[in-house]
């Protein structure tokens, strides 16, 4: 037996009887062929594997990858929440101007309603541009519906607003 220095006789000496490393008889480890992964056979009949340096190194590269994933995952949970909230929001708001542009009969008036949900709309009709629509049988009015709700510790709100033209009452 040839003499490769102190930390190869020590490392053979640790590595006896150890089931991955090959036998006398064959010259691959039974569990690992092509030399991938695991324990490869080097040069000067040397067996290497990874080092306790590598092995750490590795675990921190994927323990910072999964700590971003997660974080981008819990990230797109919040703006998911956010945006069920606006649309269930839009989706009443838009119902309720439905209501108000049906009426034939608009003036200038505002009010204020809350619904069983927690909802509160703030509703304002005026009339515009009065100045153009005096010689016409026709009136221009404003609907403006401001919704507000509750979600937290936050208060939010969303503005609607459109116009119609409606018959002048004489």
């Amino acid at each position: 037996m040839q003499n490769y220095g102190k930390s190869f006789i020590f490392n053979f000496k640790f590595l006896i009887g150890n089931p991955f490393l090959p036998s006398n008889n064959s010259p691959i480890p039974p569990l690992v062929k092509g030399g991938k992964g695991g324990f490869e056979k080097g040069g000067l009949g040397e067996i290497r594997g990874f080092t306790l340096l590598e092995v750490l190194l590795a675990i921190a590269i994927l323990g910072i990858a999964i700590t971003i994933i997660l974080q981008l995952f819990s990230a797109n949970l919040r703006a998911l929440s956010a945006s069920e909230d606006y649309v269930s929001a839009v989706t009443k708001a838009e119902a309720k101007m439905r209501d108000i542009l049906d009426n034939d009969n608009l003036s200038e008036k505002s009010w204020s309603e809350t619904t069983d949900e927690g909802y509160r709309f703030d509703t304002s009709i005026t009339e515009v541009s009065k100045d153009r629509t005096e010689n016409l049988n026709v009136r221009l009015l404003e609907v403006d519906l401001t919704i507000y709700w509750t979600k937290g510790t936050k208060n939010k709100s969303l503005t609607l607003k459109t116009m119609k033209v409606v018959n002048k009452q004489i």
